[in-house]
């Protein structure tokens, strides 16, 4: 069973405030640990900014040992955007948040979160009106488990 969040009109003043805020949506809804936050921006800090996949769009994650407790997805519409220093893809306006308890859900979550992406997710999800409607949005582009 995956746990699904949404937060909305998030305010965050840099990448870093914005990662953090989406992944504690995840901890919030006990999904991931405390740590796991932390963890997210270091992915970014030691890795770059790869996590922004498309125009506006950032994944952020960690591995599953840094605090996955169960397979957990979220989405954060930010109410301004921020720059992660991606030469395509800045700013990102929309942080999809996930997290796993095992390598084998991390690799089956990241590949459902392409699917739903490849068929339009980002767009469905940037024409949500508030939280609910993000929560919904985001359940039905998930793959049943």
């Amino acid at each position: 069973m995956t746990i699904v969040t949404a937060t909305d009109e998030v305010t965050a003043g840099d990448w870093r405030e914005a990662v953090r805020k989406a992944a504690s949506a995840l901890v919030d809804a006990g999904a991931a640990g405390d740590g796991y936050p932390d963890a997210c921006v270091r992915v970014v800090e030691e890795n770059g900014p790869y996590i922004v996949l498309t125009k506006g769009l950032a994944l952020v994650h960690a591995r599953p040992e840094e605090g996955g407790l169960a397979v957990g997805v979220g989405v954060t519409r930010l109410a301004a955007p921020v720059e992660f220093g991606h030469p395509d893809n800045d700013p990102v306006d929309l942080l999809l948040a996930f997290c796993t308890p095992d390598p084998d859900a991390h690799v089956g979550t990241l590949s459902g979160l392409a699917r739903a992406l490849s068929g339009g997710l980002a767009d469905r999800l940037r024409a949500a009106s508030g939280r609910d409607d993000l929560t919904r949005t985001l359940k039905e582009a998930l793959p049943d488990d």
